[in-house]
């Protein structure tokens, strides 16, 4: 495939650096996409919190893949991702692809800035990511030998980063998806039990699973210094999960890929051959 032959042959990739951007900006290269890698320290550089960035870094692209950080789910998000969809068609651009969160209500007005932008657009919703537990939130409790989080017995299809890259990727080579929401999931859901005892098995080291209260996670995220607006965030997806709208996989990525998605515990050997998790 050549650049020539695909409907968006120049893509802007915003966070770049991220866990599902350093992942799709080299498969789009392999399909032969003309990448610019988006972020605070490219050049032309790209920052959410500085506006005169945007047109520099859209300039001349067809596409772009849309990361908004920290989520498209907090306060402003809509409104800073509607002012860069304005920018992204003055700057002739065809194709928006946003990355959001599977079953996020507050993350609604922000897609609808997308949706509503009169551009071609693909909307991709994911389950919380295998990797949370390897360079993620949860990577220092993975290290540390406990995950502890607000999850009791609650399930969730998580799903691998690599999925999503595969998807997003297909998305920016193809118009086959224009106007779809992907809703993007592993293929079974599993509990924060099964997780911990995945990479135990895995790493070839005991890693346990202890269940806290809403109250004790709060309590945690506050005597971490973090943000108030991101502890309010993270306690917003935990309640979510927890109510069990999103338990149930999809087989979306199967339909997009023509494959099932990356299981948990062929994740966990594959992090733990990487040197991810600790020797074995």
């Amino acid at each position: 495939m050549t650049a020539s032959s695909l409907p968006y042959p120049n893509v802007l990739v915003i966070a770049a650096t991220g866990k599902t951007g350093r992942r799709v900006a080299p498969l789009l290269e392999a399909k032969g996409v003309n990448i610019r890698r988006g972020s605070r320290s490219s050049s032309p550089a790209f920052d959410w919190a500085l506006r005169d960035t945007w047109a520099p870094a859209l300039s001349s692209m067809d596409a772009a893949y849309v990361v908004y950080l920290p989520d498209p789910a907090l306060p402003g998000a809509a409104e800073d991702i509607r002012a860069f969809a304005e920018v992204a068609k003055q700057q002739g651009v065809g194709k928006l692809v946003l990355l959001s969160g599977r079953g996020v209500m507050r993350s609604e007005t922000a897609e609808q800035a997308i949706t509503g932008s009169g551009l071609d657009w693909t909307l991709v919703r994911a389950a919380w990511f295998n990797q949370n537990f390897t360079e993620g939130d949860f990577a220092d409790q993975v290290r540390g030998g406990t995950i502890t989080l607000p999850m009791a017995d609650f399930v969730e299809p998580i799903i691998d980063a690599d999925d999503i890259a595969e998807v997003v990727a297909e998305t920016l080579t193809s118009t086959k998806y224009n106007g779809e929401t992907l809703n993007l999931t592993g293929p079974v859901s599993i509990t924060h039990a099964q997780i911990a005892a995945y990479l135990s098995r895995a790493s070839g080291r005991q890693i346990d699973y202890a269940p806290i209260s809403m109250d004790e996670f709060r309590a945690a995220l506050t005597e971490a210094q973090l943000p108030s607006e991101y502890i309010g965030l993270l306690l917003h997806l935990f309640e979510i999960t927890r109510s069990g709208v999103n338990a149930e996989p999809t087989n979306e990525v199967e339909r997009v890929l023509g494959r099932p998605a990356t299981s948990f515990e062929a994740f966990a050997s594959r992090a733990a051959s990487n040197g991810e998790l600790g020797v074995r």
